[in-house]
């Protein structure tokens, strides 16, 4: 992956498919274990030498200024671009940042996704076969939506737009190595999904690669179901430590945690409260005596009496 060093990660995008707790914050902000989700990202990303981190914004563009104030992460520059006064989804998005890309391939990663899978297939799958883009696919993990022909490597077909009849038989992870040459392909300023620029590079028999990696785990953080479920599945092997419960959360002394409960900086939990597999933001408050099972308390919001499957905002 070393000569890969510049990634453009998806930052803008509204978070719907997780109202209300996206409210207050864009998806990508929403804490894994009492951190940014899309620091999980940013870490695999210069895992892979990495050394340049591009992100688009647009829905409660501040408070990437408020989790990163001095535009870096880990030492690494972020370079941040604001989209207004609509957000231009995927190939607009890659356009408008052009200028921060360079001359080079690059890779484009969504915000809102979890994993650990290898990226290093991807690019020699790039490099060999010389295309244009390669899609990271998976046969497992989600709806699959990719017809690819695995012996030449090139994606025939997304989602049957090409033909009804197509075998989808792969999930499009999220993450595609890029050429520069691609952004020529763009609308200049439009508000544009790769989607119908990759259909149109596969009817004109471009270079439109596909590589599958099984390897890793891999979610989509789009649910909130999917949320909660990557706390569990963290807890379950042990990871993040003595992060569940930051050191300056306020925890009753004989407040009962149980499951995948994680409380963030600043919060407090009463007296007699009962959480299990519970997210607990950052300086929000567990009122005493509250019974909370699969809760999500947002920032600043208060959480009292019997709930399961809640979320205050």
């Amino acid at each position: 992956m070393s000569s890969i060093r510049t990634a453009f990660v998806l930052g803008a995008g509204l978070g719907t498919r997780l109202r209300a707790i996206t409210l207050r914050r864009p998806k990508p902000l929403i804490p894994v274990v009492n951190r940014p989700l899309i620091t999980y990202a940013f870490d695999h990303l210069l895992g892979g030498g990495v050394e340049r981190l591009v992100v688009n914004t647009h829905w409660q563009a501040e408070r990437y200024a408020e989790f990163f104030p001095d535009a870096s992460y880990r030492g690494t520059p972020l370079f941040f671009r604001h989209e207004s006064p609509e957000v231009l989804e995927t190939a607009g998005g890659i356009w408008n940042v052009r200028d921060l890309l360079g001359d080079e391939p690059f890779i484009v990663y969504n915000g809102d996704i979890f994993t650990d899978l290898p990226l290093a297939p991807a690019l020699r799958a790039h490099r060999e076969n010389g295309n244009e883009v390669t899609l990271v696919l998976r046969s497992k993990d989600g709806p699959l939506q990719v017809a690819c022909d695995t012996a030449s490597g090139r994606v025939t077909d997304l989602s049957r737009r090409i033909d009804p009849a197509s075998d989808l038989r792969f999930l499009f992870t999220g993450i595609y190595i890029v050429s520069p040459e691609f952004i020529r392909r763009i609308p200049p300023a439009t508000k544009i999904s790769v989607v119908p620029i990759f259909c149109e590079m596969i009817r004109a028999g471009a270079k439109l690669g596909g590589v599958v990696i099984d390897d890793g785990s891999w979610r989509d953080l789009g649910s909130r179901e999917e949320y909660l479920a990557v706390h569990t599945t963290l807890a379950a092997v042990g990871a993040g430590g003595d992060a569940w419960i930051h050191p300056t959360a306020h925890v009753a002394p004989d407040a009962r945690l149980s499951g995948a409960t994680a409380i963030a900086p600043g919060a407090r939990v009463g007296a007699g409260a009962v959480l299990r597999d519970c997210l607990v933001w950052e300086n929000a408050e567990v009122a005493p005596g509250a019974h909370l099972t699969r809760c999500i308390v947002t920032r600043g919001a208060r959480a009292e009496g019997t709930q399961t499957d809640f979320d205050f905002a």
